[in-house]
């Protein structure tokens, strides 16, 4: 098992490029539209049963984003951050935790400062050059496409709560 792997309590995230495919849609009436997979939401509810905390720091506001988060049960959620390690020392003091105790994914030059902070890091197959070179992690399937559930099972897998989180889907009943 990786050491960096095992201490992770928390996995954080960037929103756009990360649980979205990055991309802005607005419709007629001025409305925002994002894209999340399913997966990476059923992902994330595995990791969460399993102990782990989850939590989102992005750069815009968007009623979208706390409607997902609700839906997840994300309670750490911090939206128009400009200037990400912000959020990210308050969730440090307010959980306890530790830079080594934090995952975080992120896709873009804004991410870098938390990226190259954190216990473990990690992006997507379509960020931005610059940090895919500085992750310890670069998931294969681009985001809002399961890159998120890639970086979930790795947690999960390699800290040994993947069976207990599982079982009950490879149950026969017998």
């Amino acid at each position: 098992m990786d050491d960096s792997l095992a201490k992770i309590r928390l996995l954080l995230l960037d929103v756009d490029g990360i649980l979205t495919d990055g991309r802005i849609h607005y419709d007629t009436a001025g409305g925002e539209v994002k894209s999340f997979d399913v997966k990476d939401g059923h992902g994330l509810k595995l990791l969460q049963r399993a102990g782990f905390r989850v939590g989102i720091i992005t750069g815009r506001n968007s009623n979208i984003v706390q409607r997902r988060a609700e839906e997840l049960g994300i309670e750490i959620l911090y939206q128009g951050a400009k200037k990400k390690l912000v959020p990210y020392e308050e969730i440090l003091r307010e959980t306890g935790l530790r830079d080594e105790q934090v995952a975080y994914m992120g896709d873009d030059l804004v991410d870098l400062p938390i990226l190259q902070r954190v216990g473990f890091s990690a992006t997507v197959a379509d960020a931005v050059a610059e940090v895919r070179e500085r992750v310890d992690f670069v998931a294969s399937r681009p985001g809002g496409r399961g890159a998120v559930r890639e970086v979930c099972e790795m947690l999960l897998k390699r800290t040994g709560g993947w069976e207990a989180v599982t079982e009950r889907y490879f149950d026969s009943g017998l």
